[in-house]
């Protein structure tokens, strides 16, 4: 009557150091993307934002940001977070304009959503509208804009009839 009480906490103490070995020897290979390499998509690079900033977006965007970024990036984006300093994390000062004024709209984007380094992925935990009010949030932070896209090929305008082309 005693053998299956016995039974299963014998297994539980056999079953559990196994767990922890196994977790141990997880190969390097399973790591993020985010950690080993930073490679943004063709399509986000020099993407602009497509979503129009409203209060209630802005507001929730930085709810969020209190409560997920704010302990490694600081409350006001200085970079001086509590486990920023505790890890001795060089992490980005957004109060800096030239903190993200290299950066795309969409590159932001990737790194909230992928992560980047030590910065856990996003991923799937937010919608994309969500992530794109926190790329709004952040270029308030540091009052920058996206770098100006590169103009499009303009066709050469064409001559009226019997006009001469100008001479190259």
């Amino acid at each position: 009557m005693l053998k299956p009480f016995l039974i299963v906490p014998a297994l539980f103490f056999l079953g559990v150091p196994a767990l922890l070995q196994q977790d141990q020897a997880t190969p390097a290979s399973t790591t993020p993307q985010a950690a080993t390499e930073f490679k943004v998509p063709a399509d986000l690079i020099g993407k602009v934002n497509p979503v129009k900033p409203t209060p209630e977006m802005q507001a929730k965007a930085k709810q969020f940001y209190s409560w997920d970024c704010a302990m490694c990036h600081g409350e006001n984006g200085d970079g001086k977070g509590d486990v920023a300093a505790d890890q001795k994390l060089p992490i980005r000062n957004f109060r800096d304009p030239d903190s993200l004024a290299k950066l795309s709209d969409g590159e932001i984007f990737y790194i909230i959503q992928q992560g980047k380094g030590k910065m856990p992925p996003d991923g799937d935990r937010e919608k994309p509208d969500m992530i794109w009010n926190m790329v709004i949030l952040l270029r308030k932070m540091s009052n920058t804009q996206a770098p100006a896209q590169a103009p499009a090929a303009t066709p050469a305008p064409a001559t009226a009839p019997g006009a001469q082309a100008p001479a190259q």
